[in-house]
């Protein structure tokens, strides 16, 4: 009787191991696919308040962006860019909502370095991110970097640049997903899908 407690026990400690498993590599996640839901969690806020994700989006139409940090370099220029099409995007009915690893206060100085009008909110454990599956492996060289950005909480994912757009079901109606971090969505571009989902 001992050995089949054990051996269920050995099984269930090997599923949960494989369910934290990452892909080592951008290149090899399996993100949600468009028709898909947004999961329902729980996120903090730059004031570190409870925010609920799909709450948010019931309320309206969004650009649901993943970022990297605000230590990239590449990221903060893309939430620059974003900036300068939240007004077209707004009047189309959109909302914009940027979601990274990094801790509420540090979410706190990317929007006040950057100047942002949308909402920032911290995935510090990576639990949408991996809901979505754009959640990898961080290079070692990373680590250092997002242990910091996420006050500790976060020492081994990042995301993969993703910009989603969702309607107020939190389905997925236009999703691009970039392994090359350096490669990001045109400003052009998203408005243009925005426009035409809107039709």
């Amino acid at each position: 009787m001992k050995k089949i407690i054990y051996l269920v026990l050995f099984a269930i400690g090997l599923s949960v191991h494989a369910q934290n498993d990452l892909p080592k590599q951008a290149s090899e996640i399996t993100p949600l696919l468009i028709g898909e839901k947004i999961p329902n969690v729980t996120l903090k806020s730059v004031e570190n308040t409870d925010v609920n994700v799909l709450e948010l989006i019931r309320k309206k139409r969004t650009v649901l962006v993943f970022y990297r940090g605000g230590w990239c370099p590449y990221c903060n220029v893309h939430l620059a860019a974003l900036a300068e099409a939240e007004k077209e995007l707004l009047d189309l009915g959109y909302q914009i909502i940027a979601i990274s690893p990094d801790a509420p206060k540090s979410l706190k100085v990317t929007d006040e370095k950057e100047k942002l009008n949308y909402l920032l909110l911290s995935d510090s454990i990576g639990e949408l991110a991996k809901a979505v599956g754009i959640a990898f492996e961080a290079p070692e060289n990373y680590k250092p970097l997002i242990t910091k950005g996420s006050d500790g909480m976060n020492t081994s994912f990042l995301p993969v640049p993703a910009v989603f757009i969702l309607n107020t079901n939190g389905e997925i109606e236009f999703e691009h997903i970039t392994p090359n971090f350096k490669n990001r969505i045109s400003n052009d571009l998203l408005v243009a899908v925005a426009k035409s989902l809107k039709k």
